[in-house]
């Protein structure tokens, strides 16, 4: 008796340390998706300035020259 009652137990905290390290570890491939798609986010972004800033500059040199 004494003995199903520590492998209940062992077993009881084994799974538990299983179910924590698979939440975390679902929560870092979630995290990782998450900062790829921010990253993405961020070059979408910086095309967009840069494309804006480029048009600026054309239509500057355009009016200094008229």
């Amino acid at each position: 008796m004494r003995w199903c009652v520590i492998i209940l137990v062992t077993a009881a905290i084994t799974g538990c340390g299983v179910e924590t390290a698979t939440t975390a570890a679902t929560v870092a491939t979630l995290k990782k998706k998450e900062m790829e798609e921010g990253r993405k986010t961020m070059e979408m972004t910086r095309q967009k300035i840069d494309a804006a800033m480029e048009l600026t500059q054309q239509r500057a040199e355009k009016n200094a020259d008229q």
